[in-house]
């Protein structure tokens, strides 16, 4: 099994997530990751600056907003806007970043690797079939 594969498992095995683009529109990914993990029994919490609330949840603006520390941030957002929130992830001291497909570039992936956090890149919604 790669490293990746393990990384993955470790991750899931987490329960405590946010959601970095998390938003209202049952067709988009922000959507669909959020609604899956929380129908899977994660504590989730829903992140997206644009947003009061998310089916019914408070949404925050930032991860330093949220009520507790997620152990994973789920990255649904371009790499543009990821950066900021992967470094406020690290100097909050959250470890575990999972890239959705379309949100890391090279800049993203060096970041993570430079900020000593663990990255996987993978559809957390496949990962959870």
């Amino acid at each position: 099994m790669s490293g990746e594969k393990l990384l993955e498992e470790e991750m899931l095995e987490k329960r405590v997530w946010a959601v970095v683009g998390a938003n209202q529109d049952p067709e988009k990914f922000g959507n669909r990751i959020y609604n899956k993990l929380k129908a899977r029994g994660y504590e989730v919490y829903p992140v997206n600056p644009m947003y009061e609330s998310i089916d019914g949840d408070k949404c925050y603006k930032d991860l330093s907003s949220l009520p507790v520390l997620p152990d994973v941030i789920d990255m649904v957002v371009s790499p543009k806007r990821g950066k900021a929130f992967i470094d406020e992830a690290a100097s909050l001291g959250i470890r575990y970043i999972w890239l959705q497909p379309g949100t890391h570039d090279g800049g993203i992936l060096k970041q993570i690797d430079e900020l000593e956090l663990q990255g996987v890149q993978a559809c957390v919604l496949v990962a959870l079939r």
